[in-house]
């Protein structure tokens, strides 16, 4: 008859990392804020100095062509747009309730930059006050307007901005913040004591006599 011993030991499963895959969700919910908020800041501040509207404006002996660019449309997106970038930034350093608060301001900034250039979109204001500029005629206006795909870019932009924004509400529990290690404060530091001379070494007694100690007090 066989025994089978009790001493045969069994083969456990490896415990599995909690903590690893919050990590991993962690890194690429980082990783996609950071690549959609720095592009749709850089798609915004560049469409936003193209060409937004064309028309032309009615002069004696013909016509005058005008074009305006989005900042001469309005310059909320681009300004935003640095706000965006700022927030990005800053969403780094705090932590808690104010990263909160800085993720909800990346996503307002995202979009308030798409909002604001829909609206700029199909305006001719601009082009009119560059008309009564162009002429020196205060009545003056342009006509045949035509209007470019650039604002709608720029609207673009600012959604990546707001998609960034949301992912920093949504995941940013997750992400790293900036170590506080090197942070000072205001409390005095304790100086060290310099170290009692050696008397078998005629430099560090002559540095004790430089700072005002008997070098033989010790002794």
């Amino acid at each position: 008859m066989e025994y089978v011993s009790a001493a045969t030991p069994v083969p456990l499963p490896l415990p599995r990392s909690e903590t690893a895959p919050a990590a991993s969700t962690g890194r690429r919910s980082l990783a996609a804020a950071l690549l959609l908020g720095a592009l749709g800041a850089a798609v915004v501040l560049l469409a936003s100095g193209r060409t937004w509207a064309e028309g032309a404006a009615v002069v004696p002996g013909g016509a005058l062509p005008l074009d305006v660019e989005g900042q001469d449309v309005t310059g909320a997106p681009a300004a935003l747009a640095i706000v965006g970038l700022a927030a990005l930034v800053a969403v780094f350093a705090v932590r808690r309730a104010g990263r909160l608060l800085v993720a909800g301001l990346l996503a307002l900034s995202g979009a308030g930059a798409a909002v604001t250039a829909l609206l700029g979109a199909s305006g001719g204001a601009a082009l009119d006050e560059k008309a009564a500029e162009m002429t020196g005629d205060a009545a003056a206006t342009a006509g045949s307007l035509t209007h470019t795909a650039w604002p709608y870019v720029t609207a673009a932009g600012g959604l990546l901005i707001l998609a960034a924004g949301l992912l920093a509400l949504w995941c940013g529990r997750n992400w790293p913040a900036m170590s506080g290690r090197y942070e000072r404060d205001g409390s005095p530091r304790a100086r060290k004591a310099p170290a009692a001379p050696d008397p078998g070494r005629p430099e560090d007694l002559w540095k004790a006599l430089d700072r005002g100690e008997d070098p033989t007090r010790d002794a």
